[in-house]
C-alpha cells in the first residue's frame, strides 16, 4: 500500500468522533476503514477540555487502524463553522526578471502579498482560495506558471477562524498522537463532495445539522460565500424528548431514532411505543405523533433562525435549493419540513459508500475527498502559510514538474509535541501530482447580498 495515496480525515463532533482512511486509485477515493466512537471535551461543535477530546480522538484512530490495518500518523481535519469570516483579498508582485518564468515561489510570494494585513485581529488564517490570477493585466490565469510577465497579481478569497478554536483542535490532534497533513472548514469540504457540479455553479445552500449545533453555507460559482451557524442541534431534540416524557436522555435518544419523525404530518397516532418513564414502574404508551410534535417543535425554531439569515443574505432565490446532510438529516420527514418552512426545494445528502450510508459520515468523507482534489495551484498557494510545505529548491521548474516527497515520520514523540501543532506540509508533498487545474466556471449572475459588492 503507497501511503503517498492514503487519506485520513477526521471529523470532531459533539455527540461523534469519525475517522474516515481512504485510498485514492485511479481516480476514486476507496474507503478502506471506520472509525466512529463516542466524542468528549466537545460542546456545541468546539472543543472545551482538550485532554479528553483528545483521548476520544484516540480512540476513534484505533478503531479506524484496526478496521484498515494502516497505521495513521497524520489526518485532515475539519473545523466547525464558528465566527469563521471570508472576504475577498488581493495581492501584486513585481517579477524581478521578466525574461524568467512564473514559478512556485513567485506563487508563494503573490500568496503572502494577498494575505498581507488581511487578517482580523484574534482570529487565524485558514485559507487562500485564489480564484484567479493577473499577469501585466491580462485576467482569468488559472495557473500562471511557466508564463512570463512583470507584474503578478492573484485574486481570492481569504477563510479565517477564531485562534482559541483553532488551537484547540490542533492541540488536541498533537495530544492524540497524530500530525496535520490539511485544516480546512467542515462547509468548504462539503460543498465539494456533497452538490453536484451544476448546484456549485448556480448557488444552492447546505445545511448541516449535527449533534451540538445546525450550520447553514452558501455554494455560489464553486466558492464557499457565506456561513452560518446555530448553536442547536439533535442534543437539544434529545434533551426536549427527555423533558416532556421524563425519560432518560439514553432512552430519548433511541426513541428518537427508532421512532421519530421531523413532519408530524408523516406520524401515526396509532402506532404506540413504551417509554420508561422516571418514577413509574410501567413504561408509558406514547404515540409516534406526540414524539413528532416535540421533534418538528425544536426543528421549527431552528430552521426559522436559519431562514431569517439567509433571506437577509438574499440566498433563498438560488435555483440550487437546500441540501440537508447531518446525523439529523436522517430523520423521516425533514426533507418535506424544510420544505415547507424555506419554500424551496430540499433533498438529503447520503453518502454512497459501503458502511456510510447515513448523512453522519458526510463531513468525515468530504474531507478526504477535498484532500485528494485539491488542485497543484492551491497546494502551492497553501505554502505561503503553511510552514512545513516542501518548496522544490529549484524554483524555476515549470507547472508540470512534481515536487519532491517528504520522508514520513511513524509517530511524533512526547518531546516534538509543540513542533507538530504548527505541522501542516505532509498532506502537500505527498499528494499525487497528475492532476490538472480546472478554469473558473461561470456562474448564473446571480450575486448574493453583501458578498460581491
Amino acid at each position: 500500500m503507497n501511503e503517498s495515496d492514503i487519506y485520513v480525515g477526521l471529523d470532531i463532533g459533539t455527540t461523534s468522533i469519525k475517522v474516515i482512511v481512504a485510498q485514492y486509485v485511479d481516480g476514486q477515493v476507496n474507503v478502506i476503514g471506520v472509525g466512529n466512537e463516542e466524542s468528549a471535551g466537545v460542546n456545541r461543535g468546539i472543543i472545551v477540555d482538550i485532554d479528553k477530546a483528545a483521548q476520544a480522538i484516540k480512540k476513534t484512530v484505533s478503531q479506524a487502524e484496526t478496521k484498515s490495518g494502516f497505521e495513521i500518523s497524520r489526518v485532515i481535519v475539519g473545523l466547525p463553522a464558528d465566527k469563521i469570516a471570508i472576504s475577498n483579498c488581493s495581492g501584486m508582485i513585481n517579477l524581478d526578471d521578466s525574461t524568467k518564468e512564473i514559478n512556485n515561489q513567485d506563487i508563494a510570494n503573490v500568496a503572502r502579498a494577498a494575505i498581507s494585513n488581511n487578517i482580523p485581529q484574534e482570529s487565524e488564517l485558514i485559507d487562500l482560495i485564489p480564484s484567479e490570477f493577473k499577469i501585466d493585466g491580462f485576467d482569468q490565469i488559472p495557473d500562471p506558471r511557466g508564463m512570463l510577465g512583470s507584474h503578478l497579481e492573484l485574486e481570492g478569497r481569504i477563510i479565517t477562524g477564531p485562534k482559541t478554536v483553532v488551537h484547540n483542535v490542533k492541540k488536541a490532534v498533537s495530544r492524540a498522537g497524530l500530525k496535520l497533513d490539511l485544516v480546512v472548514v467542515n462547509a468548504e469540504a462539503e460543498g465539494k463532495t456533497i452538490l453536484s457540479e451544476p448546484e456549485q455553479d448556480f448557488g444552492t445552500i447546505m445545511i448541516d445539522i449535527g449533534g451540538g449545533q445546525s450550520t447553514a453555507a452558501i455554494i455560489h460559482n464553486q466558492e464557499l460565500k457565506y456561513i452560518d451557524v446555530d448553536h442547536e442541534g439533535g442534543q437539544f431534540i434529545t434533551k426536549d424528548i427527555s423533558a416532556v416524557l421524563s425519560t432518560s436522555l439514553k432512552d430519548a435518544e433511541n426513541i428518537k431514532r427508532e421512532y421519530g419523525f421531523a413532519d408530524v404530518e408523516q406520524a401515526s397516532p396509532e402506532n404506540v411505543f413504551g417509554v420508561d418513564v422516571v418514577g413509574q414502574s410501567q413504561p408509558l404508551k406514547i404515540n409516534e405523533k406526540l414524539l413528532a410534535e416535540i421533534i418538528e417543535a425544536r426543528l421549527d425554531q431552528i430552521f426559522n433562525r436559519l431562514k431569517d439569515k439567509l433571506v437577509s443574505a438574499n440566498a433563498l432565490d438560488m435555483p440550487g435549493g437546500i441540501v440537508l446532510t447531518g446525523g439529523v438529516a436522517s430523520m423521516q420527514g425533514i426533507a418535506e419540513l424544510a420544505a415547507n418552512t424555506f419554500g424551496v426545494n430540499v433533498r438529503v445528502y447520503i453518502p454512497d459508500k459501503m458502511g456510510l450510508r447515513h448523512p453522519s459520515f458526510s463531513s468525515a468523507l468530504s474531507l478526504v475527498n477535498y484532500a485528494s482534489q485539491l488542485s497543484e495551484i492551491k497546494r502551492v498557494v497553501r505554502s505561503a502559510f503553511d510552514e512545513d510545505f516542501y518548496l522544490a529548491e529549484d524554483t524555476n521548474v515549470d507547472s508540470s514538474d512534481d515536487f519532491e516527497p517528504m520522508q514520513e515520520n511513524s509517530q511524533p514523540s512526547e518531546n516534538d509535541e509543540e513542533e507538530n501543532e504548527s505541522d501542516g506540509g505532509g498532506l502537500f508533498a505527498s499528494f499525487r501530482r497528475n492532476k490538472q487545474d480546472k478554469s473558473k466556471k461561470k456562474g448564473s449572475g446571480f450575486a448574493l447580498k453583501n458578498f460581491f459588492e
